[in-house]
This record gives C-alpha cells, structure tokens and sequence, in this order.
C-alpha cells in the first residue's frame, strides 16, 4: 500500500511547456485525499519555483532539494542540510576561474555563479529567480552543492572520475535540452538518503513508498523503495532500475503514476 510518493521536477513534473498542467495538481489532490504523503524531490533549490511546486503539493509537509543535499520541512523550517567540505569548494572555484565552465554553489537558501554565459542566465530563468552574476565568495551560509553546467560530453568526461569525497548526479531539464546538470553533494548524500530520511520523518517502510523520476540522479531513490516508476522519457538506465514505466512527461505520465498509487489503498 502506497503512503508516500516522491516525486522528481524536471522531466516528471514539469514537462517542455515548463509549467504544471492543472491536471495534475487535481491527480496529486486526488492522492492527499486519499491519505498519501507526497514529497518534492528535486535536483532544484529550495526557492524560487521549486519552493512553490513543493508548497503546492504539501504546504506543511517533509520536501528534498538540491539531490538530497537540502531536507526541509516547510511548515517548521527545520531543515536537515549536509555541507560540502571547505577544501572542495575552493578547488572546485579555482578550476571553474580556470576553465570558465559554468559553476553554481549553493546554500539552503540561495546561490551564486560568477559566470555571464547564455547558459547561466537561462539556468537563473529556469530556476524563477533574476540573474546576477556574484563572486563565488559572497554566497550567504554553508555551500551545501556544487552544479556544474555541461555539455553532454563534457559531463561523460566528469563523470569518468568523479571526486572521491563528493556524490554525483547528473541530470537534464527540457527547457535546457543541450544542458547537463552535474551535480555534486558531500559523499553519501543523495535523492536515495534523502527519501529514506523522508520516509522515517512519516513513519512510512520503503516498502510503501512511490518514486517517479526520469534521470540519472533519481537512481539512489529508484533503487529503494517499495514501488520505482519511471517515465516514458526517462533515461535507459532509471527505465531499467523500474518495475513501471509510465508515459511521458509532456503526455502526463505523472498522472498515471499517481493513480496506479492510489489504486493501492
């Protein structure tokens, strides 16, 4: 019986129209009428858009952002947040002064770029918020993740050798679809021990959870829970970790997964 479902943004929730149909905010009532718990499970900060998706699926309920990195709950403001070590964060600046490839740090509460590129303004609209470039130094708080902004092959490069103390998950949007998203979190942090932790907050077994996700970073979450949906435009490797895969996201996919929940109780 499912209890709780997580659900991921881009490619899930939001399609290439870049809003949420209406439908599916009925489909995600229809599920907290029927007693399922329903959290955001996002690559995404917790402001701007993301924030707003969140509180409109539960206003007063556990959410993750940031790959895990970020645990919040929206009605307390408690948050569970797992910071990057300070000696990574320095090496990851100085190499993206070097290579002028785009770097986001961020905390619980906002992020910094200092790159101008078409790609980090585009990023800053995607995210909901206005753009301003600002040294990396001037971010507010801990720098609980790192994002890099990439090429496809670039990131199959990063990829290869990824930091030894750091988690990475990549992951794309539709509104960037020649984007890479990599992300970096400390070491063991992911989508995966975010939802656990989720889940014990509800007092929900694995076994009772839903997730629905498209893309490489949704994989630690797919992997153990109860009930792993993929959508039809997820990525070869999440389709295989699924026992469903659904129709996608620009095709309401979403919806499908929220239903085949509901038939549960």
């Amino acid at each position: 019986m499912i209890r709780l479902i997580g659900i991921d943004v881009d490619g899930t929730l939001v399609g290439s129209s870049g809003t949420v149909p209406p439908q599916v905010w009925q489909a995600a009532d229809r599920a907290r009428a029927h007693g399922i718990q329903l959290a955001l499970c996002s690559g995404r900060p917790a402001f701007g858009v993301a924030f707003d998706y969140a509180r409109r699926l539960d206003a007063a309920g556990w959410h993750v952002f940031q790959n895990g990195a970020s645990i919040i709950h929206l009605q307390s403001g408690e948050s569970r947040s797992a910071p990057l070590p300070p000696e990574r964060v320095a090496e990851l600046t100085r190499i993206a002064r070097n290579t002028r490839d785009v770097l986001e740090l961020y905390s619980d509460a906002t992020y910094v770029t200092e790159s101008t590129s078409t790609w980090a303004r585009e990023h800053a609209v995607l995210l909901g918020i206005p753009f301003r470039a600002q040294p990396f130094e001037s971010l507010t708080g801990a720098v609980v993740r790192a994002q890099w902004l990439l090429t496809r092959e670039d990131a199959r490069r990063f990829a290869e050798s990824p930091p030894p103390d750091l988690e990475l998950a990549e992951s794309s949007s539709p509104l960037m679809p020649d984007v890479r998203f990599v992300g970096l979190t400390r070491k063991g942090v992911s989508k995966g021990s975010a939802i656990r932790m989720v889940a014990e907050a509800y007092g929900v077994d694995l076994r009772d959870v839903m997730y629905v996700g498209d893309a490489g970073n949704d994989l630690p979450a797919l992997q153990i829970v109860g009930l792993p949906i993929a959508m039809g435009n997820a990525d070869p490797a999440v389709r295989a970790a699924a026992a469903h895969t659904v129709g996608d996201v620009d095709s309401s996919g979403l919806i499908e997964a929220i239903e085949l929940a509901i038939q549960t109780r």
